[in-house]
């Protein structure tokens, strides 16, 4: 493959860009982004930096005394936010996970933000450069962490992991139904050195192919929410965001499968219902807290979808912080 080949593959178009933006922002319409809107200041956070397309977009809108932190696990991801930085004051970088934005942000001497945003889909940079390990189309090591410089890999992982629990964690995590023969086969491999050969082992397997779906798609989703704790990080990441976040502060983030979405979902409708305390007797008091205003999703366009298939399964949710009471 070519230098310039190489390049392309890299690229990384971001989803739901302008919605996202405009939602952390509290823009109602996406069209009111084309307009000269006051700069706001304040502090917002970038919880998945990724190549910075969000962070970038949201940077025109913002003051020259409003801070930008960003977070991303990927030391790749990293460097480019570092370079980014190097010519706005405005930004602080995180490298570490998102679940850990409480104690981040107070080493920064930071307490509460004005609006979150979060893309938890694997950047196409991951997906597409084989030496990660992510991608079943491109050949390398099985790795697949998001943070190379620290963890188990999942080649590492398969070596010593018992087959009922592989079969386990491919039905919990990918809805694989086929787990228990795909996971028979998986550990009668010699080695794990090649994603290809993980993913062939896989197809060979797989008794019913999906049309227009690569049979490994599941089992690989699965072994990379487990390995990088992904589900457990989100749940501590949304519980956290009710900490950090002012009144009126926006939350908005984009899911790419329905294991994400759910617990985004839920977690959402719960904390724009009000809440009981569980030790709460009854009589119910007639007033409670509500924490967030009721959650809008929106889907991409058609017009995004079809100029980025990879966008197809992403939903963006968002709501706002407030502490109300009814």
């Amino acid at each position: 493959m070519s230098n310039s080949e190489q390049k392309s593959y890299f690229l990384h178009e971001t989803v739901l860009l302008k919605e996202t933006v405009a939602s952390v922002l509290g823009v109602k319409k996406v069209d009111d982004l084309q307009k000269n809107l006051p700069k706001k200041s304040g502090i917002f956070v970038d919880a998945t930096f990724g190549r910075g397309g969000h962070s970038r977009l949201l940077l025109e809108y913002l003051a020259d005394d409003a801070v930008l932190v960003v977070f991303d696990k990927d030391p790749q991801a990293i460097a480019v936010a570092k370079n980014l930085a190097k010519n706005d004051s405005r930004i602080k970088v995180v490298h570490d996970s998102f679940a850990n934005i409480i104690n981040a942000l107070a080493s920064l001497n930071i307490d509460k933000v004005d609006g979150i945003m979060a893309d938890l889909g694997v950047s196409s940079p991951q997906l597409d450069d084989g030496s990660r390990g992510f991608s079943f189309m491109r050949d390398g090591v099985v790795d697949m962490r998001m943070d190379t410089s620290r963890g188990q890999s999942v080649g590492e992982w398969l070596q010593m992991v018992d087959e009922e629990t592989l079969a386990n964690v491919l039905f919990e995590y990918g809805e694989e139904r086929y787990s228990r023969r795909i996971a028979r086969a998986i550990k009668q491999m010699e080695n794990y050195n090649s994603t290809l050969e993980l993913a062939e082992t896989i197809k060979q397997a797989h008794p019913n192919w999906q049309k227009g779906k690569h049979p490994a798609t599941q089992s690989f989703q699965a072994m990379r929410i487990f390995i990088n704790n992904e589900l457990g990080d989100v749940e501590t990441f949304l519980d956290a965001s009710l900490t950090v976040l002012k009144p009126n502060g926006r939350l908005a983030v984009i899911s790419f499968h329905s294991l994400e979405d759910r617990r985004i979902k839920q977690f959402l409708q719960k904390h724009s219902k009000g809440q009981y305390p569980e030790d709460e007797q009854l009589p119910i008091p007639p007033k409670r807290p509500k924490y967030l205003t009721k959650p809008e999703r929106t889907a991409p366009s058609d017009g995004e979808v079809k100029q980025n298939p990879r966008a197809r399964s992403a939903w963006l949710r968002s709501a706002s912080r407030t502490d109300i009471v009814f």
